[in-house]
């Protein structure tokens, strides 16, 4: 067995120290022998177009939509009855993307050390960030904003070597060929009128083609599976068009078991989620898009934290990230992120591209295996 170099990763809030250690070369030639076959086991699992996916670790979510108006909950204040649906549409005419610069996001998502990030192009509300032909319900022909808010960014990402996910919500409750509306009522069942549905599933796939041919995105973020199950989706043949389009698209567990990574959402998982791959997606505050009365962030140090936890365990961390109707970000998510990018600038060996460290029970925290497997990364609270 090769020499193993141990090196001790202090997670601290002012920016983080290593020490390299002396080589324990007789300390861990067995946990390593045995961490090795371990990581070999979960690795080959996956397949080649995954790769990148395990080796990015940290993505941004964006929450960007016309909830960032009037700064309630994205599609779920209307359907949770705690505004009207023609209250909540009103804030159309408040969306201008007036100060919204595409390449200052990716330049501050670039910084926090993110390889990817993923965007809201349509919520449950309906309302598509880019100029859809299948509806006018969006922000180019709805809103003061007046254009494609979608393309740009992706644009943007693109030049700076970043992977760009899409996030496309099935759910469409403002659709009227929809079944679902409100928590305790919808507009029709679906049994008793199927002809609605296939309009509706029409419309969707139309959505979804346009997606795919205009921007083609390396990841799929579906969302809203659980009112429906897979067949009445047609799930199994949105995968077959996606992967027909690009072999090498990514989709998200959420696609009613037909997805290729995990999400668990907001709490780390107990134990380690089902498929090989996993990603947790996390607000820095209580809220996914901008709601300026919610000013209850996680301090840098914690987000380092759950980051850490997260890769030690073999995850990735999406951390998400509301701007403003106007396309300007909260001084605190910048915050966040300026020091989020200090700690994993200076700590870049030990994060990216690296596998799951020491079985638990044999180091009380968060560590990673190098993808020689040379250097082990040991995870500790504290220092300077």
């Amino acid at each position: 067995m090769c020499e193993t170099t141990v090196k001790n990763i202090s997670v601290t809030l002012s920016g983080i120290w290593s020490v390299n250690y002396h080589t324990m070369r007789k300390v861990l030639l067995v946990i390593l022998t045995s961490l090795a076959l371990a990581v070999s086991a979960q690795e080959t699992t996956g397949s080649e177009k995954m790769q990148w996916f395990h080796d990015a670790k940290l993505g941004i979510f964006i929450h960007w939509g016309i909830y960032a108006v009037d700064g309630i909950s994205e599609s779920w204040s209307f359907h949770n009855r705690r505004v009207t649906h023609e209250n909540y549409m009103k804030q159309l005419s408040g969306f201008t993307a007036a100060a919204y610069h595409p390449e200052d996001w990716v330049r501050l998502i670039k910084n926090s050390g993110a390889r990817y990030a993923v965007i809201t192009s349509k919520h449950h509300d309906g309302v598509a960030l880019w100029n859809t032909s299948m509806n006018k319900l969006s922000i180019p022909a709805q809103t003061p904003a007046g254009r494609d808010v979608l393309s740009p960014f992706v644009t943007e990402l693109r030049k700076a070597g970043l992977k760009t996910g899409l996030y496309f919500s099935l759910i469409d409750w403002t659709h009227p060929d929809y079944p679902g509306f409100l928590r305790d009522s919808g507009k029709y069942v679906l049994a008793d009128h199927p002809e609605r549905w296939s309009r509706f599933l029409t419309f969707m796939n139309g959505q979804l083609d346009e997606l795919k041919t205009g921007i083609n995105p390396d990841l799929w973020w579906f969302d809203g599976d659980w009112e429906h199950p897979a067949d009445e989706w047609k799930a199994a043949d949105i995968r077959k068009a996606l992967l027909a389009h690009n072999p090498s698209v990514i989709i998200n567990g959420r696609l009613a078991g037909y997805g290729d990574y995990d999400t668990p959402e907001q709490n780390f998982p107990v134990t380690r989620p089902d498929l090989p791959a996993w990603e947790l997606c996390m607000t820095m505050n209580d809220s996914w898009g901008y709601q300026g009365r919610d000013v209850n962030y996680k301090t840098p140090y914690e987000i380092i934290s759950i980051f850490a936890d997260v890769i030690g365990f073999g995850g990735n961390m999406l951390l998400d990230i509301g701007p403003k109707a106007d396309g300007t970000l909260p001084a605190e998510q910048v915050f966040i992120l300026e020091e989020l990018g200090k700690w994993t600038s200076k700590h870049e060996e030990a994060i990216f591209g690296t596998h799951p460290g020491l079985p638990q029970g044999h180091f009380y925290g968060p560590s990673t295996l190098s993808a020689d497997s040379l250097s082990l990364y040991l995870f500790v609270s504290g220092g300077s």
